[in-house]
C-alpha cells in the first residue's frame, strides 16, 4: 500500500476536528499549528474533503470547518479516498502489466491485500479513532499524576 502524505495529513487533520467535534468551527491554521502540516496543503486537502461531503466550511468570524456527518459515518477509507489517495499495493496500479506488460506471478496476492486494506480502513470510524485518542490522553494524564505523587512524597521529609 502506497499511503502518502497526503492520505495521512488528510486523517490526522479530521481526526484533529473530530476532537473539537461539538465546538465551534475548528481553523486550518489551529489544525496547521497543533499538527505542524502546511496551511496551504490542509486548505487542499480541505477543499477535496469538503467536495466529498466529509467537512462543511463556516465563514467569517469564528468560521473554521466542522464534519458534516457524524464521525462514526466517516470510516478511514472515506477520508483516503476523498483526497484521491489510491489504497493500491500492486506495483502496475491495476493496469496488470507489472511484468512487461503481463500481470507477475503475485498479482492476486497484492489484489487480496488491497481488498483487505480496504475492508479493515472501512471498518475503522473517525469515532474509534477519536475514542482510541481520547483513551490515550486519558492514560497520559494519569501517568503525569502518578509522577507528580511520586516528586512530591520525594521531597517530603522523613
Amino acid at each position: 500500500m502506497r499511503l502518502t502524505t497526503k492520505g495521512r495529513f488528510a486523517v490526522t487533520a479530521l481526526l484533529d476536528v473530530a476532537l473539537s467535534e461539538g465546538t465551534s468551527p475548528v481553523s486550518l491554521s489551529a489544525v496547521s499549528e497543533r499538527q505542524d502540516i502546511s496551511l496551504s496543503y490542509l486548505e487542499q486537502l480541505f477543499g477535496k474533503l469538503r467536495r466529498f461531503g466529509l467537512v462543511t466550511s463556516v465563514r467569517g468570524p469564528g468560521g473554521g470547518y466542522k464534519l458534516s456527518r457524524p464521525m462514526s459515518e466517516i470510516s478511514v477509507a472515506d477520508i483516503i479516498v476523498a483526497v484521491d489517495e489510491p489504497i493500491d499495493a500492486r506495483q502496475c496500479e491495476g493496469k496488470e502489466d507489472c511484468k512487461g506488460g503481463q500481470q507477475c506471478m503475485t498479482h492476486h496476492l497484492w489484489m487480496d491485500l488491497n481488498r483487505k486494506m480496504f475492508h479493515y480502513l472501512s471498518s475503522v470510524s473517525l469515532a474509534d479513532l477519536v475514542k482510541e485518542q481520547n483513551q490515550r490522553m486519558e492514560l497520559r494524564e494519569g501517568a503525569k499524576k502518578v509522577t507528580k505523587k511520586k516528586l512530591m512524597l520525594q521531597t517530603l521529609p522523613a
